[in-house]
């Protein structure tokens, strides 16, 4: 499977949010990838970053949703689309995956949420797994997949090869510029998505915007925790990269023994 990593600006719009949705999907089926992962809450745009809460009707969003499914059957790839969603209880913090059909096969929520987002969203209570191309895959949603890592032990012992991780740490207003992948001063975002691959022996994907102080990058995690490919810091555009699925054997997460924990 080819997999591609979306690293847009902040939307100002639902319609921003859509020209780049369609832009960088361009640009990875220029690479011939199979799926493309978008940043999280993409649409419409990360609440206090971008579009304002007048853009988050439900009719907005659904309208935004089958928009990116003509993408998906336009193009022929399958979307991974993190949106705000409306639930009976609330809204809620979802990644939507799109078949290169056009269908939405399902969402994950985020269930998980940092402290500072319970007045935002409420959280999900399930988690789920998804296949494209006879690839199954699991989806955790920053904050959760950052410091809860079972979220993503209970895909890899459900044979998941891969997790995508939309996310958002950094800034357009200050920070740190960084440079090098990993680094030891770098914050330690990337060294949990190393962490989230090497403990389950799977890949990990982890999607960022492209802000002007990101303090991690869209970056592509092999089984042994190594960065197989990364969006560089800044700049909007794309990472696609081949996974072989044989090397994501779970062996680390299989071995876990749950019932020392209960």
């Amino acid at each position: 499977m080819r997999v591609a990593l979306a690293s847009p600006p902040f939307p100002t719009s639902i319609n921003d949010g859509l020209y780049w949705a369609d832009q960088l999907i361009q640009s990875a089926i220029q690479d011939k990838a199979d799926i493309i992962c978008f940043p999280e809450s993409y649409l419409p745009g990360y609440p206090g970053m971008g579009a304002g809460a007048a853009e988050r009707t439900p009719e907005q969003l659904q309208a935004a949703l089958d928009k990116v499914c003509e993408l998906a059957a336009t193009y022929a790839i399958a979307v991974i689309m993190p949106m705000d969603w409306h639930h009976p209880d609330g809204l809620v913090n979802v990644a939507h995956v799109i078949s290169s059909t056009g269908e939405v096969l399902g969402y994950q929520t985020k269930n998980q949420l940092d402290p500072t987002e319970d007045n935002i969203w409420i959280p999900g209570t399930q988690r789920h797994l998804f296949e494209i191309k006879g690839v199954k895959f699991g989806i955790t949603i920053c904050h959760e997949g950052f410091r809860y890592p079972e979220s993503v032990r209970w895909a890899a012992r459900q044979d998941a090869a891969i997790v995508f991780h939309p996310h958002f740490v950094g800034s357009n207003t200050q920070g740190v510029p960084l440079t090098t992948w990993g680094h030891q001063d770098n914050p330690y975002y990337e060294k949990a998505m190393m962490m989230r691959a090497m403990e389950n022996t799977i890949y990990f994907a982890s999607v960022n915007y492209a802000s002007l102080y990101p303090e991690a990058a869209s970056s592509i995690v092999g089984p042994d925790g190594s960065c197989v490919a990364h969006v560089p810091y800044g700049q909007p555009g794309v990472v696609v990269a081949e996974i072989d699925p044989a090397r994501a054997t779970g062996l680390l997460a299989k071995r876990f023994k749950s019932e020392l924990y209960r």
